[in-house]
Parts: structure tokens; C-alpha cells; sequence
């Protein structure tokens, strides 16, 4: 589960007037493919909620990804520890579902084969058009810096979202929780990957 904002956002180049700051929360698994030469490490996404209409048709649109709109909002709030509470929620069923956590104001760079590496250097998206045909667009943006985390919060009506096959896997306790300071990220156009290269 990863929450986050949008910020500055353009499309094809083209900043649309109020959607351009926006929350996202999506769920997500990782993957790697081996293109011939090089292994790409990725991530395929279940679920991206965004709290705009033509975001979700845009993203669809493009990249055939699996996006609904709700209504959402967030909040950022320093403590009087020196650290800092992030929550994003969305609405469903007329009920708030949440994800948070405070966060400590130190950041790090990642290091190498940590947990961290692995939650966060993923540059490539996944997602499948048919039984033979994957499409794949790169991400490109500078390795981050994270935090630690504390206080985690994650409420949700897991059925209702992503079905109740989900429900075993999202209702246990994390392994980890992580906070990561974002950059400006660019999403290169997708292109299709096919069973035996034809």
C-alpha cells in the first residue's frame, strides 16, 4: 500500500487547471523482467485511486492501468517530537479509509540491498492487455532519500476495495513501513511486450 502526492503534475506537457495537485494511493507488487540483456525491476499495480475522474481516464487511456476516482484528502502535521504526521484517506461506501504514519525528519540515502532498495528503486511499470501481450513504460526519476516510520495507520474496507481474496494479506501486520522524500518523476509513453518477442 503506498500513498503519496502528485504535485506539478502535466500530461503530455499540458498542466490541466485543477489536477494538478492531487493524492493518489494505489496498491501494488513488484516484479523483474529480463529483456535479453538486462533485468528490469518493476512494479504492477492492482490498484491506483485518484480523487479526479479524468486523472483515472487519462491513466487508463495511456497506460491501461487500473485507476478509479473517490473522494479524498490528506493531511501533514509536525508534532511536537520533531517529527512529522502524514494521513491520506479515501471515501468508499460513504467510509473514510486511511493510511499513515509519523515520520522522522532525518533522511537518508538508500543503500544497497537494503528493504529500502528494494521498495523503492523499482524504474519500470507492468501491466497486462491480454493473455500475450504485456505493456511496459518506463519511470525515471533520482534515487530518493527515507525515513524512518512509527505509528503506522491502515484502515480500510479491504473487500469492499480490491475483494476479499486480499483481505488475508492486507489484514495481517506489515513487515515494514517506509517513508520516502519524492522528486520530480517523468512516465515515458508504454510500449508492448510480447510472449516469445513477436
Amino acid at each position: 500500500m503506498v500513498g503519496f502526492m502528485f504535485l506539478n503534475t502535466s500530461v503530455l506537457g499540458v498542466k490541466w487547471p485543477f489536477h494538478i495537485n492531487f493524492e493518489e494511493v494505489n496498491l501494488r507488487f513488484y516484479v523483474r523482467h529480463f529483456d535479453g540483456s538486462e533485468w528490469k525491476r518493476g512494479a504492477v499495480f492492482v490498484s491506483e485511486i485518484v480523487p479526479k475522474p479524468i486523472i483515472a481516464f487519462f491513466a487508463n487511456t495511456l497506460y491501461k492501468e487500473h485507476y478509479s476516482a473517490m473522494p479524498m484528502r490528506h493531511s501533514v502535521v509536525q508534532d511536537a517530537e520533531g517529527n512529522t504526521r502524514y494521513l491520506y484517506e479515501w471515501k468508499k461506501r460513504g467510509n473514510w479509509n486511511k493510511l499513515g504514519a509519523t515520520v522522522a525528519n532525518d533522511f537518508a540515502d538508500i543503500k544497497p540491498g537494503t528493504e529500502e532498495e528494494f521498495i523503492f528503486e523499482h524504474y519500470w511499470g507492468y501491466n497486462t492487455l491480454n493473455p500475450n501481450t504485456t505493456m511496459q513504460y518506463q519511470v525515471e526519476h533520482v534515487s530518493w532519500q527515507t525515513a524512518t516510520c512509527s505509528n503506522y495507520i491502515f484502515e480500510a474496507d479491504i473487500a469492499a476495495l480490491y475483494s476479499k481474496a486480499f483481505e488475508p494479506f492486507l489484514s495481517a501486520k506489515p513487515h515494514s513501513v517506509f517513508f520516502a522524500k519524492g522528486s520530480r518523476i517523468g512516465v515515458r509513453i508504454g510500449e508492448k511486450i510480447r510472449v516469445g518477442g513477436v
